[in-house]
């Protein structure tokens, strides 16, 4: 990824001058954690079979000792829990992941009004581990499985704003937290009377750009019920018009992120600061959506508690191995091995596939920011409402998707171990001889002679929109 400039030198804070760099800087760091909640989410098992769980806990309490009747009914609550708690995983990262894009859409919003063409293609980090962009101290961030440590991360990237102490002042980069930054940003747009083009094109509201929920950001609890992970009244997309719209866009931003509330920080390592999570922030008026930064804390909360429930039963307290896949961490392209790669059925596949589908996954996932571009650009007629329904949704739901479900079935032996193949999320060089669209066809049709499972894709592929690298 390109860096910014802003907070390399010695500026304490936001000015008109630096204002397009310091938002191109929000803008990259939006991109930067979105690979890495969406690998986490893909290392997760959100449907993982009840009855396999439940007959490996029943033999093993039986081998303790346990009656069968006894071992049935403890085997049968654990293993509903496991269910329940793999599928609200799931449901809450991807609602992260949903909220990260608004917020990389209200971010592309401020620049454009405020200072030009936001951009995105080619901006994700090129190797992970990753810093999070211009965060004191610095933040690393793996493509890591599911884990209280992956979600320890993800509390220090959604960290809401405190008062920093001494030592963190005299540090030369001024960015503790990103509810810090996006303060500096609006206090720069409330102290100067700034010229906003409404002229260039935006992602509005009213156009079905952005939805709180989908099929992924639901579960189901104990009793069956959907319960639905993001708010209505949580946030939209603004039209950056004027001062209030700015601040909108923003407030939107870090109340989604780090809540609203002002309440303590939660400390992972502090079993008691689970009786406080709920007091801590919502996003929502209503009260019915807890901030990125709560939503993480309570997943923490409720791995250990689970833990501790199996552990009272004398089995070991990393649950994570019940639903979360054995995905490598921080992988690449290069190091995948190109044969010795077999289906989760045994099948066998040609040399050459994973790279070859990680190649492809990696085209398509550059061509969603690409798009995204594009709308910045595409502000008149239908087009913009094309490239953006007919080729990012479709691309992100449907294409990005199945690749990632793909590529995870695909397993390889490394160093004694056999992984689940996974994301690598790098960025994709297109070339000039032909357009990107072009170039992901071509990409597609050698995929698919290796792994013909991809064939499903072919249609979906071919109706993306041709949008150009200018």
């Amino acid at each position: 990824m390109q860096q910014s400039t802003f907070l390399k030198d010695e500026t304490p804070e936001v000015t008109p001058e630096n204002l397009g760099e310091a938002l191109q800087q929000a803008i990259d760091i939006e991109i930067s954690t979105i690979p890495a909640y969406l690998y986490t989410y893909y290392s997760v098992n959100r449907v993982p079979v009840q009855n396999a769980i439940q007959g490996q806990l029943v033999q093993e309490l039986i081998g303790r000792g346990m009656d069968v009747m006894q071992a049935g009914g403890v085997a049968l609550g654990l293993s509903a829990q496991v269910m329940v708690f793999a599928n609200k995983v799931g449901a809450t990262i991807m609602s992260v992941v949903m909220e990260e894009m608004l917020h990389l859409a209200l971010s592309s919003n401020l620049k454009q009004a405020l200072a030009g063409q936001p951009l995105m293609t080619g901006r994700s980090p090129s190797s992970y581990p990753a810093e999070l962009p211009g965060h004191v101290p610095p933040l690393k961030i793996n493509l890591a499985p599911f884990s209280l440590n992956q979600l320890k991360t993800f509390l220090s990237i959604e960290m809401p704003q405190t008062t920093p102490d001494a030592e963190m002042l005299a540090l030369p980069i001024p960015f503790h937290t990103i509810g810090e930054f996006y303060g500096m940003i609006q206090e720069c747009i409330e102290k100067n009377d700034l010229p906003y083009d409404t002229a260039r094109p935006q992602l509005v509201p009213g156009k079905r750009y952005y939805s709180p929920n989908s099929i992924d950001t639901v579960y189901y609890d104990i009793q069956h019920k959907p319960q639905y992970m993001d708010a209505d009244d949580s946030g939209d997309l603004v039209e950056v018009l004027d001062r209030d719209s700015a601040k909108q866009a923003i407030h939107n931003i870090v109340t989604q992120g780090e809540g609203n509330t002002g309440a303590p920080i939660f400390n992972p390592d502090d079993p008691a600061s689970c009786e406080h999570i709920m007091n801590a922030g919502f996003d929502d008026p209503a009260r019915q959506e807890p901030s990125h930064y709560e939503k993480f804390a309570m997943l923490y909360c409720e791995y250990q508690e689970l833990s501790k429930q199996f552990t009272s039963q004398g089995f070991d307290a990393d649950i994570g191995t019940y639903f979360v896949y054995n995905v490598p961490t921080n992988p690449t392209t290069a190091a995948y091995p190109d044969a010795g790669v077999t289906g989760l059925d045994g099948t066998r596949f040609p040399e050459g596939t994973l790279p070859a589908v990680s190649t492809l996954l990696n085209a398509v996932y550059t061509y969603i920011f690409l798009m995204t571009e594009a709308c910045y650009q595409q502000g008149n007629g239908n087009t913009q409402f094309e490239i953006f329904m007919f080729g990012i949704h479709k691309s992100m739901i449907f294409i990005l998707d199945a690749l990632c479900g793909e590529i995870r079935s695909l397993t390889y032996a490394s160093e004694g171990q056999t992984y689940n193949a996974a994301p690598t999320f790098e960025n994709y060089s297109f070339g000039p001889r032909s357009s990107p669209k072009q170039q992901i066809v071509d990409l597609y049709n050698a995929a698919v002679k290796l792994s013909p499972g991809l064939n499903y894709l072919g249609q979906r592929i071919n109706d993306l929109p041709d949008v150009s690298l200018a």
